[in-house]
């Protein structure tokens, strides 16, 4: 595997997040770089009031050892900011795991990371205002492992067949989680697999988790599939993607859900981005057959680079879910935003 089909098997955001990164040491094969970016931003709603407001500020560090023989060691850590206001929690943790890469065996994570499911599924996952909503539903996305994943071991390798394209492979697993989560959930063991082909600018992907859920007495199986498509590089001329998740929550809530996530991006010479991006999220009772759709949404957003490490950005957003599985009229919430993003 080369270097730089490994590249292609670890996420896009964990890519983008190291590449603005500063090397403060680089010495015989050792290397510390910090990275990360901070935001500011006016956020508005239809219901809410104006305020000032950050898009997932954070700083890393990662530091990498040359061991030989083809392997290369790296520990990142990663920490959510708190910047805004005074409080005792400043840090969260995003990010936290220690890394094994070897150009032809593949690479191995253990930690906290980004899983291979979100290999696939994060390809709509990029605008800065608005973006991907359904992977990050609820409080519990870590636990499953769709995007960030709490306590997973994981294994990417990459094949490149020339002209003909390469193929991405990766899978995972994560042990029973310590604390419960929302709804006192508590997820057992889970496992994943994830499959990419990439193709004259073009990629296909198909992702698969599960593993049991248990609240109370009820206890089943949670299994989620996701599958890809995207052409083009985001933030350089045409970008598309777009991406279908179906999950099965056999036990405990007993519902069905499809999502949608669709993305159109162009990026100008002039380095302005502009995309438009429509979700919807569906809800089936799988007792009742009762459906429900509990989100849609489109947003129309721009992007432009100051300079290479200053990104300002703005977004609206409409708020398309105006009626019940009754259909009885529901309350829409359109929102805007005004920012800009500074990296490190």
């Amino acid at each position: 595997m080369n270097k730089k089909i490994l590249a292609v098997a670890i996420s896009a955001a964990a890519i983008s997040s190291q590449a603005f990164a500063v090397e403060l040491y680089n010495n015989e094969g050792t290397t510390f770089a910090m990275g990360g970016h901070v935001s500011v931003n006016l956020n508005g709603s239809e219901e809410g009031n104006t305020d000032v407001g950050t898009n997932s500020p954070r700083l890393n560090f990662t530091a990498t050892q040359d061991m030989g023989n083809g392997f290369t060691v790296d520990a990142r850590g990663e920490w959510a900011l708190n910047y805004l206001t005074n409080s005792d929690n400043a840090f969260t943790t995003r990010l936290g795991y220690i890394g094994l890469t070897h150009d032809e065996l593949g690479r191995a994570v253990v930690g906290t990371q980004w899983a291979p499911y979100y290999d696939v599924a994060g390809v709509t996952d990029l605008p800065i205002a608005f973006a991907n909503d359904f992977l990050y539903a609820g409080d519990d996305f870590a636990k499953i492992g769709l995007t960030r994943a709490d306590n997973m071991a994981s294994y990417r390798n990459g094949y490149d067949f020339g002209d003909a394209g390469s193929l991405n492979l990766g899978v995972a697993w994560q042990g029973t989680t310590d604390s419960k989560g929302t709804a006192g959930l508590e997820y057992k063991d889970r496992v994943q697999i994830a499959a990419g082909y990439e193709f004259m600018g073009a990629s296909l992907g198909y992702a698969y988790s599960t593993g049991d859920v248990a609240q109370g007495v009820a206890k089943g199986a949670l299994d989620l599939h996701a599958f890809s498509a995207s052409y083009g590089t985001y933030g350089n001329g045409l970008y598309l993607a777009g991406l279908y998740q179906t999950s099965e929550d056999k036990y405990v809530s007993q519902a069905e859900t499809d999502a949608y996530e669709l993305l159109a991006a162009y990026a100008l010479a002039n380095s302005l981005n502009l995309s438009i991006n429509y979700e919807t999220v569906d809800v089936k009772d799988t007792q009742s057959s009762a459906k429900e759709t509990t989100r849609e949404e489109l947003a129309l957003q721009a992007e432009y680079n100051f300079t290479p490490k200053l990104v300002g950005y703005t977004g609206y957003q409409f708020d398309l879910n105006d009626k019940d599985s009754s259909g009885a009229k529901l309350a829409t919430d359109d929102k805007w935003v005004i920012g800009a993003r500074f990296y490190l």
